[in-house]
């Protein structure tokens, strides 16, 4: 599924760079997806909120800090639902725990701002499961097709990306 106006606005405002890159699962690349920043731009925000909502089948929406928690809250206020944190790491004061939000037992939508192997999304459907959520979908902004699909699929869970990277490096 190809989102136009989402790839178009990602163009809009710069989200995709030119250069040499480590990304987060390690991989070098040339091409950089700089989607959190674009993001800060409510116009695209808005978009992906929109594209995201229109495909989802849930009960709660999640988000993996740093990147997902923005898209989390918009597809909150754009669908109504509520929403979810998971914490890059667990917290070792206050109430301590990665997940904010009360998942058990809620169908809930992991959303990512790009995938590359998976991994980060992986971490994210754990942290929601070990909390007692059902996690079978993640919709990401853009996929790097980098083996995020693969992954997923293994821990029986459906990426949805609303463009791809070959979409914007044509």
């Amino acid at each position: 599924m190809v989102d136009n106006t989402v790839r178009d606005l990602l163009f809009t405002y710069k989200a995709v760079e030119t250069g040499h890159f480590v990304l987060a699962s390690g991989a070098t690349s040339t091409v950089y997806i700089d989607v959190k920043s674009a993001m800060t731009n409510p116009e695209l925000l808005k978009a992906v909120a929109c594209a995201i909502a229109e495909n989802a089948t849930c009960d709660m929406v999640a988000g993996v800090a740093v990147g997902g928690v923005p898209l989390a809250v918009a597809t909150s206020l754009a669908t109504g639902l509520p929403y979810a944190i998971i914490r890059s790491s667990t917290k070792d004061h206050g109430k301590k725990g990665t997940v904010i939000g009360d998942v058990k037992g809620k169908r809930v939508l992991l959303v990512e701002d790009v995938t590359t192997s998976g991994e980060s999304a992986l971490y994210g459907i754990s942290e929601l499961r070990k909390e007692g959520a059902v996690v079978d979908t993640v919709i990401c902004v853009v996929d790097r097709a980098s083996g995020a699909d693969a992954t997923l699929k293994k821990a029986g869970v459906r990426l949805i990306a609303l463009t791809k990277l070959d979409e914007l490096v044509k």
